[in-house]
């Protein structure tokens, strides 16, 4: 039976929130979500503006990536953007990030892993590469505004996989995105010989214009039928089972956002990577202590309504699964992949 994730990476997540407890932390960071530019080379329907408009000259230092990990002390610092495989540092980071004993999700649209990554970064154990796929050809490619993005990540993840790379698609599910997709996707990973499927709904950012987000009731509408779906398909979706439940709407969870803390180009995001109009700190102690966690984990504000999203809510899944020896065994199965 083959681990969800390699071993060391579940291991470092235990060790992490076991030093936590002890210490009688109740808030702390697991994830580091480190946007070291805001410059890409799509404009997806989905994304806010700002992640894929910004001036490569306005990329963040090598050295101030490194500050914000250990700053926070999260053991996974997931490399996004912006697209990162434009980031000119990139292999200093990799290779700065892995000497700090840091797991790394690099989320890439793909279309430069052959010229920018491929042959320049080598794989490693510390090293995950979370491809975009939401949804198949047709529906991919509207995301990404561009026909034949689809086609090329593909191509991208079949070589990687052959280069040795651990390799998980990332889907995020929007109105166009029919169910038959995410099992099309499913038998994709499995074709491809991918390492998983990570599938989220998506988060209604109010600085996109077009109507692709779900609201409240679409979500559970499409994630009780992901869901069922996700019984045949148990080994390959990268979702525990209780934030499968939450998304499905059959139990309510508290937001964690500070399990995944956002550095940027403008400093740390308050509250979390997804919400806008709250400002940034220069100072990780100032973020940390000056953002209203109670506020926020509530989900009372308007821009909280319609979330569902991974990123704030599987930390809150885990937490609930082990309340109870019931709950605990069966988040240990799925670690194995069963």
């Amino acid at each position: 039976m083959a681990m969800r994730y390699p071993l060391g990476f579940t291991m470092a997540q235990a060790k992490h929130r076991a030093r936590n407890q002890k210490a009688g932390n109740q808030r702390y960071p697991t994830v580091l979500m480190l946007e070291p530019l805001y410059t890409c080379n799509l404009a997806c329907v989905g994304c806010s503006v700002e992640r894929y408009s910004g001036k490569l000259s306005d990329r963040m230092p090598l050295e101030n990536c490194f500050k914000a990990a250990e700053a926070c002390g999260a053991p996974i610092v997931n490399i996004c953007g912006g697209e990162p495989t434009l980031y000119p540092e990139l292999k200093q980071l990799i290779d700065g990030l892995v000497e700090r004993d840091r797991h790394i999700l690099l989320c890439t649209n793909a279309l430069k892993l052959d010229t920018k990554l491929y042959g320049v970064i080598p794989p490693s154990s510390k090293l995950f590469l979370m491809v975009h796929l939401d949804g198949m050809r047709e529906t991919h490619d509207f995301v990404c505004n561009r026909q034949g993005v689809f086609d090329k990540a593909v191509e991208m993840i079949q070589k990687g996989k052959e280069l040795g790379y651990t390799i998980f698609l990332n889907t995020t599910v929007y109105k166009e995105t029919n169910v038959e997709e995410i099992e099309a996707l499913c038998d994709l990973v499995g074709q491809l010989k991918a390492n998983g499927i990570l599938v989220s709904p998506g988060y209604e950012y109010e600085s996109v214009e077009r109507d692709v987000f779900l609201r409240r009731d679409e979500i559970h509408q499409k994630f009780q039928a992901i869901r069922m779906m996700s019984r045949k398909h148990r080994s390959k979706i990268n979702a525990t089972p209780k934030f499968l439940e939450f998304a499905a709407g059959l139990r309510e969870l508290p937001c964690s956002p500070w399990s995944t803390v956002n550095y940027t180009p403008k400093g740390w995001k308050a509250p979390c990577y997804l919400i806008e109009g709250e400002g940034y700190f220069q100072d990780w102690n100032e973020f940390w202590d000056k953002t209203d966690w109670a506020y926020w984990e509530s989900r009372q504000d308007r821009r909280c309504q319609n979330c569902k999203m991974h990123s704030g809510f599987e930390h809150s899944a885990v937490d609930e699964a082990m309340k109870t020896v019931k709950g605990t065994l069966e988040l240990a199965v799925w670690s194995l992949g069963a």
